[in-house]
This record gives structure tokens, sequence and C-alpha cells, in this order.
């Protein structure tokens, strides 16, 4: 039952208790306790919206950032993606295996703002070998959410 309540909580994290424990053929009480327990492991980490920013007045741009980094000898990578992980501009460090070490995902008023970030903040830190930036341009799915307008909901193309 957890593995589905986890994937229903994934999808829609509105879903409310009363909504999950019918989904799941379970009562009410169940849903919260599990809930609560895996809060308290740290499996459910937080609730978050999904905000397509195109469509708000506010100006916003993203960008994803490979970074080459010399790891610690008694930490490895952890040391330098904690405090990579502390700006309030980062919003996601990955460790990932190829051409660099670690991925970040960076968001910022605009790309002048991200730049700075970088330049001034992110490639200073001494671990930091190099950066490659690559400026989010547009989203067309994010966390299994569809973005475009022109794609049905099953992926196919409504444009002939």
């Amino acid at each position: 039952m957890r593995n589905q309540l986890l994937k229903l909580l994934e999808d829609d994290a509105s879903l409310t208790a009363e909504q999950l424990a019918v989904m799941l053929g379970v009562s009410v009480r169940v849903v919260r306790e599990e809930i609560d327990e895996c809060k308290r492991l740290g499996i459910i980490r937080a609730y978050k919206a999904v905000i397509d920013w195109d469509r708000t007045s506010l100006e916003s741009a993203c960008a994803i950032v490979h970074l080459k980094v010399t790891p610690k000898e008694d930490t490895g990578f952890d040391e330098i993606a904690e405090r990579i992980a502390a700006f309030d501009e980062v919003d996601s460090v990955t460790l990932i295996a190829g051409d660099a070490d670690l991925q970040i995902n960076v968001s910022g008023k605009n790309i002048q703002e991200i730049s700075m970030f970088i330049s001034r903040k992110l490639s200073t830190l001494p671990a930091v070998i190099s950066t490659k930036t690559q400026f989010v341009l547009k989203r067309y799915k994010d966390r299994q959410i569809i973005f475009c307008d022109d794609v049905d909901t099953d992926g196919r193309s409504l444009l002939v």
C-alpha cells in the first residue's frame, strides 16, 4: 500500500486523506498514519506545486549547469554538493556519471542574474574545476506534467 500511496501523492499532492483512503480501499486513519510514518522516515520530504512560470507575469529564467569538481578524500562529492545545495539560487543538485560530476538546476529573475551567480559564487568555489551552463528556453514536460498546449495528455501531438 505504501508504494501506491506514494505514487498517488507524487502525482497529485493535493489529494486529501479521505480521497486517498477511497482510492486505496483503506480507512482514513490508516492513510494518515502511513503519511505520518513516511514523513517521520524522511520518505516524504515536501509537498510542492508544479508552476508554469511562463504563464505568469513574473520574469524568470532557469539553467542546467554541469560541474567538474575535485572530490574530498574522506567525503567524496558530498561536501561540495551540500555547499552548492545551500545557495538559494540552486533548485537541485545531482551526482551524475559522464563528462561532469554534478548537475545543478539554477533559477533566477533573468539570464543575467543566473550568469552572475555562476561567475561570482559557483565557479569561484575551490573544489569547482569547470562549469558548463545551458539555459532553459522552454519546458515541454516537468515532473510528468505536460506544459505545451499542443500535446495531448497521452503525449501525442495534436498538430498534424
